[in-house]
């Protein structure tokens, strides 16, 4: 039986830095949650040197429980031995909820895990550090232990039930809500001069090299393009599609921006 006021504590290390695919997905999850219930909600973030910005406990309603530890420490920690707990962190606490899904450890309190699709079992030589060590090996085990498991889509929902072995009640569908921007959406957006936009991490995952063989075949059949604009920070292995968009056909028509901010973000898509 929970009390009146449930206490839970967010994983919220995605969003300290740059806030990409998961780490945005949380951060709207805790805004929404605090909006319309009474409960309250504290995030956890853990770095040596990053410190969460001033403005997150407004921005979201919860407030912040800060700890100097290393995420590479304590994943390996989390991930392998379940220790430290939760309520070592941050006191007592009802409810854990994991970013990602491997569980946060905790003596008494619930614990929930997120899975957005299982990238780490059918690709994981496309993985790297934790996620390769650890995600394919445990994340079945810590799924089934969870008592709740969150994710995006159906479709997610029907592969941690097929693949993981996790009983269909126990997984809720939460899908992203709409961006609560100025004035996009409000009206039809039709710019005068608009780009075609990808917005997202360049990593294999994201199937960068198929838009791009994609945009030159469009090239080779109509002059007149829109130009291609990749709004998402590059990793390693995004170097060779940084060099092929400065090479010809795409040489002068297609940007990289690297990483953008949610408070540019709003213009960026307008300008598609």
């Amino acid at each position: 039986m929970y009390p009146a006021v449930v206490r839970i504590l967010v994983d919220y290390r995605p969003a300290l830095r740059q806030r990409t695919g998961v780490g945005e997905y949380i951060h709207q999850l805790v805004r929404a949650y605090t909006a319309v219930n009474r409960d309250e909600v504290l995030l956890f973030t853990s770095s040596w040197k990053d410190r969460p910005p001033a403005r997150v406990e407004g921005e979201t309603g919860a407030r912040v429980i800060d700890r100097r530890i290393p995420v590479r420490v304590l994943n390996y920690l989390w991930h392998r031995h379940e220790w430290p707990p939760a309520e070592m962190l941050a006191g007592s606490i009802d409810v854990v909820h994991s970013a990602h899904p491997l569980l946060m450890p905790a003596r008494r309190a619930a614990q929930v895990v997120t899975i957005h699709d299982l990238f780490f079992l059918s690709s994981t030589h496309q993985t790297s550090a934790e996620i390769r060590r650890d995600y394919a090996a445990l994340a079945a085990a810590h799924a089934t232990r969870a008592d709740a498991v969150i994710t995006s889509t159906q479709y997610g929902r029907s592969q941690i039930v097929d693949r993981l072995g996790v009983e269909p009640e126990r997984i809720y569908v939460c899908p992203p809500g709409a961006p609560t921007w100025r004035t996009l959406g409000r009206a039809p957006n039709v710019p005068a001069e608009g780009c075609i936009l990808f917005v997202g991490t360049l990593e294999p995952r994201k199937n960068v090299g198929t838009l791009l063989d994609a945009y030159a075949r469009l090239l080779d059949r109509r002059s007149s393009l829109p130009r291609l604009v990749l709004a998402g920070r590059a990793t390693d292995a995004a170097i060779e599609w940084l060099r092929r968009i400065e090479r010809a056909p795409f040489a002068g028509r297609i940007t990289h921006l690297g990483y953008v901010p949610d408070q540019q973000r709003e213009d960026l898509y307008q300008s598609a």
